[in-house]
């Protein structure tokens, strides 16, 4: 199954998805560019929110941006997050923000960079939507 990810400047999830030993699809930073997709894919995004309930902010930008495209919509078949336990009740919140939008499953939610257990089990769940 194709990986398509956004990672921001530090990096955090394209390191993860770089352990997974995927060829990957980054949504560019830059808000004004845009790709387009052409397969089935699972998207991984990072949580960007202050906890306390404010989910403000909490999916990016350029994942809206790439969302907002109905061809890259259709071909998502589910939604992995990673987020910061730190920030407490929203700790991974993009992930179900976006599986109730477009209505695919949330498959897996890590922190940060993930552990080598995160990475097994996400490989697992690729292996399995083949």
């Amino acid at each position: 199954m194709r990986v398509v990810f956004f990672s921001s400047i530090s990096n955090n999830t394209k390191r993860f998805v770089d352990k997974l030993g995927v060829d990957g699809i980054r949504i560019p930073i830059k808000i004004k560019e845009s790709i387009t997709v052409d397969e089935e894919y699972i998207l991984i995004v990072p949580t960007y929110s202050g906890g306390n309930g404010d989910t403000r902010g909490a999916v990016p930008k350029q994942v809206i941006h790439f969302l907002n495209d109905e061809n890259n919509r259709k071909l998502c078949r589910g939604v992995i997050a990673s987020g910061n336990t730190n920030f407490g009740d929203t700790y991974c919140i993009a992930g179900p923000i976006i599986s109730k939008k477009i209505n695919v499953p949330l498959l897996y939610q890590f922190e940060l960079l993930g552990t080598t257990k995160d990475v097994e089990e996400v490989k697992k769940i690729l292996e399995g939507m083949k």
